[in-house]
């Protein structure tokens, strides 16, 4: 485990998450004070990866109450832009992604968590451990294929044993 893991978020009183108005450029850039920027609907990009190999697992979204959930649970909470509905994730599956750290960039309007998932460790609801299962061939590697290629050719879950009947969030 790393060593500058805070192991005791699950047994302190989680303080207050305070979401600062921005105020000036050096403030959001250089500045202590989170300050998200959120996009015209309300949301900030989340950049997941995997705490150990640093694997892209997923791309989702936060909105205030995901943000402010995710600091004060140290679990993974999104905005469910299918459903529109608030999404801990793993609440259904089991796969809990417990964060190890959480970064904000230059001009906070992009998350990055660096998570260890529970169970079978997989992130995406199709059942692969990564959402970004297929690759896309470029340049050379295009004159022997031009569909996508899995990167992970094997599923780490059944997707029909855990969601069974749920609708897929999938939208198409």
């Amino acid at each position: 485990m790393n060593s500058n893991t805070d192991t005791s978020r699950s047994t302190k009183a989680s303080a207050p998450v305070a979401l600062h108005a921005r105020t000036s450029v050096e403030q959001v850039e250089e500045g202590r004070e989170l300050a998200p920027k959120f996009d015209q609907d309300g949301l900030i990009a989340c950049i997941t990866t995997d705490a150990d190999s640093g694997d892209v697992l997923m791309l989702g979204y936060m909105n205030h109450e995901a943000l402010v959930k995710t600091v004060q649970t140290g679990e993974a909470h999104y905005w469910s832009r299918s459903r529109e509905t608030l999404w801990h994730k793993g609440a259904t599956s089991g796969l809990v992604q417990v964060v190890e750290e959480m970064r904000i960039d230059d001009d906070q309007d992009a998350v990055w968590l660096r998570v260890r998932v529970s169970g079978s460790g997989a992130s995406c609801h199709v059942g692969y451990r990564s959402c970004f299962y297929r690759r896309i061939p470029i340049g050379s590697q295009r004159h022997t294929s031009t569909g996508l290629v899995f990167a992970e050719p094997t599923k780490t879950f059944n997707p029909a044993l855990i969601y069974g009947d749920a609708p897929n969030p999938t939208m198409l």
